[in-house]
């Protein structure tokens, strides 16, 4: 019975110490950072930190010698994760693909959309009241048609309104998805006799971003990393027509701490065009350049990294912020999430090159879709500022704007 006893508590304090061992173990924190599958490139060695932990594979078209995996060629492969490359202690994915190369952005650029219906961004009085919010609009309502007819512009909305005499106009709205229909009636002026809706309108926007990406096989492009939001309503805006245009950058804004900073640019004057907006989105926007884009620092291109390589430490942003083009600057990335569903906020990135602190500040807007580059790869896109600290922001991962682009033009 001593025995028996002195067994169970042998076992107890053994199982005990394999649990806190599989909680705080560098070997078991290793582990847990495993994704469920593992991309890789065929033909490009991936050295994986795994502790103790050793990776195996029976598949012959996987090498995994020192826990360094090199695929030989496509395919889907499992991967045994043992520990002392003994005890089994979990399973993961590889699924090993094609080198996919893009060329990187950086380059600043304007942008010009005409929305898709027309945007209300405010409701005003007429003689006392306000047909438009009698009728049930509200800010951030998207107009799409009136008496049956697709709506383009606001002044097609303001020609409409002012032949209707004070006839009652019926308006197709979207709010948040749900499309709407509501009967509104204009009133008068009396102090310029036009008939007016009681409302505020928007059907364009403008501004300066910065390229991400280019794939010359689609002449395909992606900029930005996020969505082009309406500045008064925070509303996303449909592209109905829109336009990519070459920007020059004449000032810049620092940024400081709650103030975010500004890239200030020109590109209306004198526009050159270099490619459409087909799709504006929560990730960024997508369209077609007009002829082939060149990055000076990367002629040839560069691979695509997946967020399995991505790792923290030291990495490089390619922008714009003066009048001497694209330049490379240093930033470490600081947390890199491990997403299954796209987000403009996959990682933290913090700015620590000194000429870029000392122009910007660290991150400003207008450099929103600046391509992050670590190991030689394109691994995302900044997307956003942190306000009360501009030398830091997130980024994108490539991944998610490369999808994007592919399922829109499947689509199409």
């Amino acid at each position: 019975m001593r025995k028996a006893g002195w067994i169970k508590k042998t076992a107890g304090v053994l199982l005990l110490a394999m649990t806190v061992w599989m909680i705080f173990s560098p070997t078991a924190q290793a582990v847990r950072a495993l994704p469920d599958t593992y991309r890789l490139t065929v033909g490009q060695p991936v050295r994986l930190e795994t502790g103790a932990a050793v990776l195996s594979s029976q598949d012959e078209r996987l090498s995994s010698k020192e826990n360094t995996l090199y695929a030989a060629e496509t395919g889907e492969t499992e991967v045994s994760i043992d520990l002392f490359g003994l005890f089994p202690i979990g399973r993961m994915r590889v699924n090993a693909g094609e080198e996919r190369r893009v060329i990187p952005g950086g380059q600043a650029v304007g942008v010009a959309l005409a929305t898709k219906g027309v945007l209300v961004v405010g409701v005003s009085d007429v003689a006392g009241k306000s047909p438009a919010q009698d009728a049930g609009l509200r800010a951030g309502d998207l107009i799409e048609q009136i008496d049956g007819k697709p709506l383009e512009s606001s002044q097609q909305l303001t020609d409409a309104i002012a032949a209707s005499g004070g006839a009652p106009l019926t308006l197709t709205f979207s709010r948040n998805g749900a499309s709407r229909s509501v009967s509104l009636r204009p009133l008068q002026d009396a102090a310029t006799g036009a008939w007016r809706m009681g409302a505020w309108v928007r059907d364009s926007t403008a501004g300066v971003g910065t390229l991400s990406y280019y794939d010359p096989e689609s002449k395909t492009y992606g900029a930005l990393g996020h969505a082009i939001n309406d500045g008064d309503t925070g509303k996303l805006l449909p592209v109905r027509l829109g336009s990519l245009m070459r920007a020059e950058i004449v000032d810049v804004r620092r940024g400081q701490k709650g103030t975010p900073g500004e890239l200030r640019g020109s590109f209306l004057r004198n526009q050159q065009m270099l490619g459409t907006i087909e799709q504006n989105t929560e990730l960024g926007i997508y369209g077609v350049m007009k002829s082939d884009i060149v990055n000076p620092l990367y002629p040839d291109g560069v691979p695509v990294g997946y967020q399995e390589s991505v790792k923290p430490g030291p990495a490089t942003i390619l922008s714009t912020i003066d009048g001497n083009g694209i330049r490379a600057y240093s930033v470490e990335i600081v947390q890199a999430a491990r997403q299954s569903s796209p987000s403009p906020k996959s990682m933290i990135l913090r700015v620590t090159d000194p000429e870029l602190l000392e122009k910007t500040g660290g991150i400003v807007q207008g450099m929103s879709g600046s391509p992050i580059l670590q190991n030689g790869h394109i691994i995302g896109a900044v997307t956003h500022v942190f306000v009360d600290d501009p030398t830091q922001g997130y980024g994108i991962y490539i991944e998610w704007m490369l999808d994007t682009a592919e399922a829109l033009d499947n689509a199409a």
